[in-house]
């Protein structure tokens, strides 16, 4: 059995930049979204109700209720605790002794407190995966990261604490429930552009902020996006499995799948920081040996191969074969898919497929552990969903166990009563929480069928409704229908003085003028542009908080117009608010190789919001029906805060910066302090593990007769993650 102490300090920083992302990000769009003049006042949210203290904690799960106390209003209290939470998430990126579960469980805390105020713009499926993520590294985390001279040996288990790898375990199960859960409601959706594979023709142009590359890829042969449907079905709803297969290479080949589908969606994509987090999850699937680069071939010179060990290497090894040739023959026989070498196409029959209707001529190809199913109608495939949805759940219990004994025989190695003692409380502790955020994630994992959700035990229900409000455990489904078929639909806001002559009011990063190419804006998120494709799907009556927005427009809020824009200069009123404001509906496509300067084709469609002025009585009624109408004047704050002074300098120092640029220059920043540690760090002979091996190897010699007999020394104290460095073996 490999470690995983590298694999957990690689989750433990993965989720230290996403936060600093996430916070950052956050962080330069409050005053627009969440200010006094911004769209949606966080002041609004936290009313108190005359419930104690405590209770109204509990219910409503935010420091922001403290704000007060700091003489800090509700939207700048949201300020410092971002800020806060940035350098306190680089800091654990840097420094090795942050990297323990009080910073992370800090982390965790700020971020839940600011999705409470954060209200639609906050919304999204990526910020519940940084809560959960965010609690798995709580339990990851040690009380205290051990010094570097105290780690155990690559890829060894001696030293560890035998509960080290339960809640680990957590992050493996929740990166399954989230693929195989995307890929599932692909299907359930009867989304026809996903069952008859050309689900890609339309994604990159339709998503919500393209990058460059989407153009390229939107351009790329039919028949190419329909094998790119067929490997993301294979990646999201039969690798996923493998994550709990016995063999390791299996796992790693479940890896790199995953890295690989990631890597390309961030490269068409502006997904902010989802697919960074979802590989900062798939760590879950390495282990020491692997990080180490420790060769199969060197493995082997150290230590004899015995018969039984051969013999279970040649089964593995057939075990995978067997995998990847039913992965293989699967995919190929049961999409249907044909070469016609003469039209140099790929097809498929289930391009031909009506769900819910009519029988499909080929299915989809689901591996599990025990077998597959093929030739599908949406009913079938809907039976076949009922039938393996509780077993992946007993999969996941059946791991679980494993884990489980694996610490417990860990534990029993241990030597020292004292030692004994205080590892089998850390035990107790870790393996009741791991077990309970088992069973309370099944809940929400068992809502991609129905019927399974109905046959849990209770006692999961009243565990999750408990601690739902926490948002410990969420549900999960990813692009589950595909949009904008017929053209993306897009809102185009305009201004005007005088109702008959109107300007356009561009976005910095969301579609407008055909000739500016898409811009890259990852890992920053803009909420704002985020929300305004969503709108487009519907009218606006969908979307209350865009009748707000219009408000803040006609009256030339500089937090909102800096949403918009951030060069106040590049908005075209920026000298004079508006007197009307509209906004119209187009549909955009991709231009085609052949159009210069040109990135997009637009056509008008509709009207989506009447043209209106201050005091206008349709703009009135809207904001009395969408309960957005100002009732009190926000509470004056007094200026010789020496607080709130410091957060305004900070603001009025950060605000000419554009966002994905503070955000590069912050990832630089930190790559060049890495580096620069990297190169000042001790190189001391004795730290070279070269000269280590060296030096153990004479006495593991001489060892070798009584190595069986020789106990692992342990450390005395009982703080998660320490350990001693223990005498080598073979």
């Amino acid at each position: 059995m490999a470690g995983s102490r590298l694999p957990r300090q690689l989750f433990l920083q993965g989720v230290a930049v996403v936060f600093a992302f996430a916070f950052a990000s956050l962080y330069l769009q409050i005053p627009g979204l969440y200010g006094a003049e911004g769209i949606l006042p966080a002041r609004r949210t936290l009313r108190p109700q005359g419930k104690g203290r405590w209770q109204q904690l509990w219910e409503t799960p935010t420091l922001l209720w403290e704000a007060p106390q700091l003489g800090l209003d509700t939207s700048q209290g949201l300020e410092l605790l971002t800020l806060l939470g940035t350098l306190l998430a680089l800091g654990a990126l840097l420094l090795r002794w942050l990297r323990n579960v009080f910073v992370y469980l800090l982390l965790w805390a700020a971020y839940l407190s600011a999705c409470q105020v954060g209200q639609v713009f906050l919304y999204f499926q990526w910020d519940s995966l940084l809560l959960e993520t965010g609690f798995l590294a709580v339990l990851v985390a040690p009380l205290r990261q051990p010094p570097h001279h105290k780690q155990a040996p690559k890829g060894g288990l001696a030293g560890t604490s035998p509960h080290e790898g339960l809640p680990f375990w957590l992050v493996r199960w929740l990166l399954f429930r989230l693929m195989f859960a995307s890929g599932v409601v692909k299907l359930t959706s009867r989304c026809p552009a996903w069952w008859g594979l050309t689900a890609l023709t339309y994604h990159y142009e339709t998503q919500c902020l393209p990058t460059p590359a989407s153009w390229f890829a939107h351009h790329l042969p039919v028949w190419l996006h329909r094998l790119s449907v067929v490997a993301t079905f294979l990646i999201e709803i039969a690798v996923p499995p493998l994550f709990f297969a016995p063999v390791r290479r299996l796992r790693l080949a479940a890896f790199y799948s995953q890295v690989l589908l990631q890597v390309l969606i961030i490269i068409t994509g502006n997904y902010n920081f989802f697919n960074l987090l979802t590989l900062v999850l798939t760590t879950a699937l390495l282990d020491d040996r692997h990080l180490t680069a420790e060769s199969g071939d060197s493995h082997s010179r150290r230590r004899p191969t015995s018969w039984p060990r051969a013999l279970l290497a040649v089964l593995s090894l057939l075990l995978e074969l067997t995998v990847y040739g039913l992965l293989a023959y699967g995919t190929v026989h049961y999409f249907g898919l044909e070469v016609d070498w003469e039209q140099h196409v790929v097809r498929s029959r289930t391009s031909e497929c009506q769900p819910g209707g009519q029988r499909t001529k080929a299915g989809l190809f689901l591996l599990t552990s025990f077998s597959f199913f093929a030739a599908f109608t949406f009913h079938q495939f809907s039976q076949w969903l009922k039938m393996v949805t509780l077993p992946t759940m007993w999969l996941g219990a059946a791991s679980l166990t494993w884990e489980l004994l694996t610490a417990l025989w860990r534990w029993t190695q241990v030597r020292g009563w004292l030692r004994k003692f205080c590892t089998a409380a850390q035990l107790l502790v870790f393996g009741t929480a791991t077990v309970a955020l088992f069973v309370i994630s099944l809940v929400p994992y068992s809502y991609i069928e129905p019927s399974s959700h109905g046959h849990l035990w209770s006692g999961a229900h009243r565990l999750f409704g408990a601690v739902e409000h926490l948002q410990l455990a969420n549900s999960y489904g990813l692009f589950r229908r595909m949009t904008g078929l017929g053209g993306r639909p897009e809102v185009v806001l305009e201004g005007s003085y005088d109702g008959h002559h109107w300007m356009e009011i561009e976005f910095m990063y969301k579609p407008g003028n055909v000739s500016r190419p898409p811009p890259v804006v990852v890992p920053h998120q803009p909420r704002l542009d985020w929300q305004m494709w969503f709108a487009a799907l519907g009218p606006h009556t969908h979307s209350p908080w865009f009748t707000s927005l219009v408000l803040r427009l006609l009256q030339g809020k500089d937090p909102v117009v800096r949403l918009i824009q951030n060069d106040v200069a590049k908005y075209p009123f920026h000298k004079q608010p508006p007197t009307y404001v509209r906004a119209q509906r187009y549909k955009y496509w991709f231009s085609q190789p052949g159009e210069q300067s040109q990135w997009w084709r637009r056509q008008w469609v509709e009207e989506f919001f009447p043209p209106v002025s201050l005091g206008d009585p349709t703009l009135d009624m809207l904001l009395r029906q969408f309960g957005l109408q100002d009732k009190s004047p926000p509470r004056a704050r007094s200026s010789g805060n020496t607080l709130a002074q410091a957060l305004r300098w900070i603001r009025k120092q950060l605000s000419p910066l554009e966002a994905s640029t503070l955000l590069w220059g912050l990832l630089t920043a930190v790559g060049a302090i890495r580096v620069m540690q990297a190169l000042l760090g001790p190189h001391s002979p004795h730290s070279s593990p070269l000269a280590k091996e060296e030096k153990h190897r004479p006495a593991a010699r001489k060892a070798s007769g009584a190595a069986g007999r020789q106990a692992v020394p342990a450390p005395e104290n009982c703080s998660s993650g320490s350990s001693q460095i223990p005498r080598r073996k073979k």
